[in-house]
């Protein structure tokens, strides 16, 4: 556009000499503000107008779920800056979304590797031979992220090492001012999940000795704060919260927080299934049972990132309702058995919701008298089932009615 808008009007100024003087200044114009772009992003791509832009229409894409367009716009960028950490990272980061609606999903799991080793790569070269603290931010973006599958994968020795490698590029970043709402985002991370690891797994305790001390509210609080302030960590932020929120029993917040997130990503099914899991937890049973029911269609119509996790969460919740608000057994069985299904086929029968539909169709054939599938029902999950769970709790309670319902009515 630039190259066309100088060319019309240097044939104009050719026709018309008096324009000549006001072509001269627009070049000063422009040559002015490419050196005040300069001096405002310090030389870091991260903070060029240009590049945000660019990555903007991408990311965007990404979260929503179009992973073809978005992969075109990062190889493009990988193709305009090849010897940048961002492309990689970005081509990285979505290969984590790809995990993300159901995280036992191990696909992906050696191309989110290689691309955080390439960005990492490319960010040490930088960061060797200028401390460009933009390399360093990259470093421990790149390392968080590597951690993050580790951990998730539950190995903890290789999680270890990348925290503490993101931890220690984190700390250098933290000298460059305009970068401190992304950075935030690893701080209010590091705050929030190191009280978590504490209550949650004692066997990594000893580990956190490793590790300076945290303030779990700050870590929150920052969160919470780049979730509105930071333009490339926002929506990673986001997706945190949603997770804190429901971990915290903040159940306000993470409606609110689901519904704003859905909304701006439409096409994202995690997203979707918390925004309906919140509505659920908030009583909200009309708009609950929509977006259950959407969900459902999408798996149907084979939609990216549409499958048995969120197939778990949707049917369950209809089931309930069938069950509890409608008293319609035929259909509360049928939304069950399809939870179970679902779980079954994503390998986790350990969740919840899947000792819950198993719950239900106890209680269900306990209020027909059937009490011997109501016993066999109940059993099952008193054997599978986490002792310390409620579905636990209330099958042992069912468990003993139903014997004495069957004596009875023997």
């Amino acid at each position: 556009m630039e190259i066309k808008l100088r060319y019309h009007l240097s044939i104009i100024a050719l026709f018309f000499g008096l324009l000549l003087p006001a072509f001269n200044s627009n070049a000063q114009w422009w040559k002015k503000a490419d050196e005040a772009e300069k001096e405002r992003s310090k030389g870091m791509l991260l903070l060029t107008t240009e590049v945000q832009t660019e990555a903007t229409v991408a990311i965007n894409q990404m979260y929503n779920f179009h992973f073809p367009e978005a992969e075109r716009e990062f190889n493009y960028l990988k193709i305009k800056y090849p010897q940048h950490p961002l492309p990689d990272f970005l081509l990285g980061l979505m290969q984590w979304w790809k995990i993300v609606p159901n995280t036992r999903n191990e696909v992906y799991d050696d191309r989110l590797i290689e691309y955080m080793d390439q960005s990492i790569e490319k960010a040490e070269k930088i960061y060797d031979e200028t401390e460009n603290p933009e390399a360093a931010f990259f470093m421990a973006a790149a390392y968080g992220f590597k951690g993050r599958l580790h951990a998730e994968r539950k190995h903890w020795t290789r999680a270890t090492l990348a925290a503490k490698n993101a931890l220690k590029y984190l700390e250098y970043s933290r000298n460059f001012a305009d970068f401190s709402p992304e950075l935030m985002f690893g701080d209010g991370l590091y705050n929030y999940y190191y009280f978590f690891i504490k209550q949650n797994f004692p066997l990594l305790r000893p580990v956190l000795w490793l590790f300076p001390k945290a303030d779990k509210s700050q870590g929150i609080a920052q969160l919470e704060k780049v979730s509105y302030q930071a333009f490339y960590t926002r929506t990673e932020a986001r997706y945190f919260l949603l997770q804190i929120y429901g971990i915290e029993n903040m159940n306000e917040k993470a409606y609110g927080m689901a519904k704003y997130t859905s909304e701006t990503f439409p096409d994202n099914p995690y997203f979707h299934r918390a925004y309906a899991r919140s509505a659920y937890m908030n009583g909200n049973i009309q708009e609950a049972s929509a977006l259950c029911k959407e969900i459902l269609r999408r798996i149907e119509q084979h939609q990216i990132g549409y499958e048995g996790t969120s197939g778990r969460y949707a049917s369950y919740i209809l089931g309930y309702y069938a069950l509890y608000v409608y008293r319609d057994h035929a259909e509360a069985m049928r939304y069950f058995k399809q939870c179970m299904a679902y779980t079954k086929e994503t390998d986790a029968t350990d969740s919840g919701y899947y000792w819950a539909s198993v719950l239900g169709l106890a209680r269900i054939s306990y209020q027909q008298q059937h009490y011997d599938e109501a016993v066999d029902f109940c059993k099952e999950v008193l054997e599978r089932a986490e002792k310390k769970s409620p579905q636990h709790t209330e099958a042992k309670k069912l468990l003993s009615e139903s014997k004495k319902a069957r004596r009875k009515k023997r």
